[in-house]
């Protein structure tokens, strides 16, 4: 098992902000827009430099979409940004209509996704976002693992063309990829190489797959773990890579289990390669208020649930 360490946690939502700040020196094509929230998404840097290049919807998530499809037809790249729930959920119209359908160059960037957002609630823990989200012809859906990672992605998206819906979160995680590393929108990134079982993760979830694989490990169980940081467009040829060579499929996420990755790679295994899958995720029900880390434990979405996981699924082979 390939051993990774890191020295520092971080906030993912952070790592996109860093990033918007350095997009603010490097493309003046970029222009930011909030609804009201621009601490919790870690704009300030962005906004204090650029004043003249940010707007402020206030609490009108629909009208600031509609507002950045437009803005893209003089050739501004708006990075929009707002909570999860908000940001998908409560303007899925707008989204459909006005960004996806028209193939507007708009970078929805989400923030306070999953049951980390902890205390806040199921009202505001959105866990169908990537669902609804992957579903929209012309979307591109992201959903990085750190800080480094989240950074990379958030310049990454400044460079393509069309819609992108960028998610992130409110807690601090291990920040353990390379500060500098090349962000590649589609591509897997191999973690570790093994021949008993695939774990495919995403999200806060990657971490917790590397801690699976230890104690995997230490079972004798040689399991390979890839990171899928794009669920849209799906890397088809490395997770069907991955499964010739295990034959046993564990998908983990911090999102529902209908529309999520799981769902994703299911399908593409049902109509290339079935085998036997089971999947990390939130099983068609809501959150609730609680301490992010106590939510994970009580809704099965941590390193011991993927250790059963696989132990279950290898046995199914």
């Amino acid at each position: 098992m390939k051993e990774y360490t890191y020295t520092e946690t971080k906030d993912t939502r952070s790592g996109f902000g860093a990033g918007l700040h350095q997009l603010g020196k490097t493309n003046k094509n970029v222009v930011a827009m909030c609804a009201d929230l621009i601490g919790s998404l870690k704009m300030d840097n962005f906004v204090k430099e650029n004043p003249e290049r940010f707007f402020q919807a206030g609490i009108a998530e629909a009208n600031m979409t509609s507002v950045a499809a437009g803005l893209t037809i003089g050739g501004k790249i708006p990075f929009i940004g707002t909570f999860a729930a908000f940001a998908t959920g409560r303007v899925y119209d707008q989204i459909r209509q006005s960004v996806a359908y028209s193939n507007k160059n708009v970078k929805i960037c989400a923030s306070h996704a999953g049951l980390t957002l902890g205390e806040d609630g199921a009202t505001h823990q959105i866990l169908e976002d990537i669902g609804l989200m992957k579903m929209l012809p012309n979307m591109v859906v992201i959903n990085p693992c750190d800080y480094n990672q989240t950074k990379a992605a958030t310049l990454e998206i400044a460079d393509y063309v069309g819609p992108v819906y960028l998610r992130f979160g409110r807690p601090k995680v291990p920040n353990f990829t390379p500060e500098n590393q090349e962000f590649k929108i589609g591509e897997a990134v191999m973690l570790n190489k093994g021949t008993d079982v695939s774990i495919f993760a995403t999200g806060h979830l990657v971490w917790e797959a590397i801690k699976a694989g230890e104690t995997l490990e230490a079972k004798g169980i040689s399991a390979e773990i890839i990171n899928i940081h794009t669920i849209k467009p799906l890397d088809k040829k490395a997770i069907l890579d991955s499964v010739a060579k295990t034959g046993a499929v564990v998908t983990a996420e911090e999102h529902m289990l209908n529309g999520g990755l799981g769902d994703s790679i299911a399908q593409l295994l049902a109509l290339n390669n079935p085998k036997p899958i089971e999947m990390i995720g939130v099983d068609d029900e809501f959150g609730e208020s609680g301490h992010p880390e106590k939510l994970m434990i009580k809704y099965g979405l941590t390193a011991n649930n993927i250790v059963a996981a696989a132990e279950k699924v290898i046995s199914r082979k």
